[in-house]
């Protein structure tokens, strides 16, 4: 059996695919060493500027592995996972055409910015095993109302992606037929702005909420003069001004 997951870079855009249908593309050990691998690798990769996470199958995943009693130790587990998600300095962009439950969730959720198909559905299924959605709660809560969280958490119940997309678990809900569309639109505009800058926005978007009101404006104000003095921003204000593409700016599809 090869990787469980697959990814192809061009354009500045690595697609990590999730693709073990068979296995409903549970996070087993082996998914969660191959996934981490890969998103550190794209992590690390220049040539890299925009990440999409995908999958083969009906299901985009279905949370934790419960074929195997016990799981051998992984070098990733899901915490690790959902940082590799967040830290990485470039945007990572969710697909979700198919069942998105548990630990599935949890990865939507972490992503920068999620699309899923009109007709995906969703569900924190933890609590009708008898456990919690303990781990994911940490990137889930952060987009979501407290009371809302309490009715999908208790219930289990499975939701719809209007309704994921309500509650700020993913950015947006598609037919199934604009789903492809609507990412490469997405990406597209990502790949507008300037690397160190999208790395930017991601360090703002985890900072300075944890922060108090002076300790960010002080905060703020040393990124924003550093940035300003990047050579990105030289490059990035001199294109603005003789009404050229930014350098970095690259065609998607490519």
């Amino acid at each position: 059996m090869g990787r469980p997951t697959t990814t192809e870079t061009a354009g500045g855009v690595a697609t990590i695919t999730l693709d073990l249908p068979e296995k409903r593309n549970a996070l087993s050990t082996e998914m969660l060493d191959s996934l981490g691998d890969d998103l550190a690798a794209a992590a690390d990769d220049p040539a890299v500027r925009v990440v999409v996470l995908t999958h083969t199958g009906t299901i985009f995943c279905a949370g934790a592995d419960l074929s195997v009693a016990a799981a051998t130790a992984a070098r990733y587990d899901i915490a690790g996972i959902l940082r590799l998600v967040q830290d990485i300095g470039k945007p990572v962009v969710g697909r979700i055409a198919g069942q998105c439950l548990g630990g599935g969730v949890g990865l939507a959720a972490a992503c920068d910015i999620s699309v899923a198909a009109t007709d995906a559905r969703f569900a924190f299924s933890e609590v009708r095993l008898g456990v919690a959605p303990a781990v994911i709660s940490v990137v889930c809560l952060a987009k979501m109302r407290r009371a809302e969280a309490a009715e999908l958490f208790l219930s289990g119940e499975r939701f719809d992606a209007v309704r994921a997309a309500e509650v700020g678990l993913i950015t947006r809900a598609v037919g199934a037929a604009e789903l492809d569309a609507a990412v490469d639109e997405v990406v597209g505009r990502l790949l507008l702005g300037g690397p160190g800058a999208l790395a930017a926005v991601k360090r703002i978007l985890a900072t300075v909420p944890a922060m108090g009101r002076d300790e960010a404006f002080a905060w703020a104000s040393e990124l924003s003069a550093t940035l300003f003095a990047s050579d990105e921003a030289t490059a990035g204000i001199a294109a603005f001004r003789e009404r050229r593409p930014a350098p970095w700016a690259e065609p998607w599809p490519s």
